[in-house]
């Protein structure tokens, strides 16, 4: 099977997985989201690991999981705001465990084990808030889904433009396939996408959409960037292996990791 058709096959498996489950019910939501996070930070800390540091792997994801799951169950309103306390103790835990490992280094490894929950877990619990109203707890997934589309279509023409035109390169040092052309053709191709949007997603004016899609377009390859950067520090291609062609989960939302706190930063300034 060539890499063009098992990144299309795969390609397709992976969005109607993830748009049919934040389309059914605000469950379905919470466990697709619960297991991206997861998924996404185990990522992380087996490419620290490469490098022979030693995370609190197991440990850093539950208090990443912890995390989403009590943003996830705060805007729904089954617990209150003082259960976020909780997250303190569980933070100092992290200093403490590494106390009893008898690492050569501890700094290091009790500093990828808060990068995990900082760079994956707090970004990806803003999608809560951005699906589910406080206080009604009621369920709206038209605006993290085009959220989504205009992440997916940015990353997707970047590469097509890129690959045909690409021959100023962005930043070289880092990702050396990245190109002027691609960002440039990628950023109005997305804003084309973003009147499609406005037309089916109601709840922000194109003029809306297409201010977020040149948001998306500059933060996001920033964020992919730095997954690059990562990745290249450990002589990595990919993130990992779980998306045949396409790599890691990490691989496929780290733009998403930069953009979606700022989409909800974005959602309450215009609103």
């Amino acid at each position: 099977m060539s890499n063009l058709v098992q990144r299309t096959i795969t390609g397709v498996i992976f969005l109607v997985l993830v748009i049919g489950a934040i389309a059914l019910d605000k469950l379905s939501f919470f466990i697709l989201f619960e297991l991206i996070t997861i998924g996404a930070m185990y990522e992380f800390y087996t490419l620290a690991e490469k490098k022979k540091y030693k995370p609190l792997k197991v440990y850093g994801i539950i208090v990443g999981a912890v995390i989403f799951a009590v943003n996830y169950f705060f805007v729904i309103d089954i617990i209150g705001s003082e259960v976020f306390l909780l997250i303190i103790p569980l933070i100092i835990s992290i200093f403490i465990i590494e106390l009893y490992r008898k690492s050569e280094h501890v700094f290091v490894n009790v500093g990828f084990t808060i990068l995990g929950i900082l760079y994956i877990a707090v970004p990806l619990s803003f999608a809560s808030y951005i699906v589910i109203s406080k206080g009604t707890s009621d369920y709206n997934f038209h605006l993290l889904l085009g959220f989504l589309f205009l992440t997916w279509a940015y990353d997707t023409l970047a590469y097509v433009f890129g690959i045909s035109f690409g021959k100023h390169r962005l930043f070289e040092r880092i990702s050396p396939k990245k190109s002027w052309e691609g960002f440039i053709g990628g950023t109005l191709s997305s804003i084309g996408i973003a009147y499609v949007i406005s037309i089916f997603y109601t709840e922000l004016s194109f003029f809306q959409w297409a201010i977020l899609s040149v948001l998306i377009s500059v933060v996001g390859t920033y964020g992919d960037l730095v997954e690059s950067s990562f990745k290249r520090n450990i002589d990595e291609k990919d993130s990992g292996s779980i998306l045949p062609g396409h790599g890691g989960l990490l691989d496929r939302f780290d733009a998403v990791l930069f953009t979606l706190p700022l989409f909800y930063v974005y959602l309450q300034l215009i609103h």
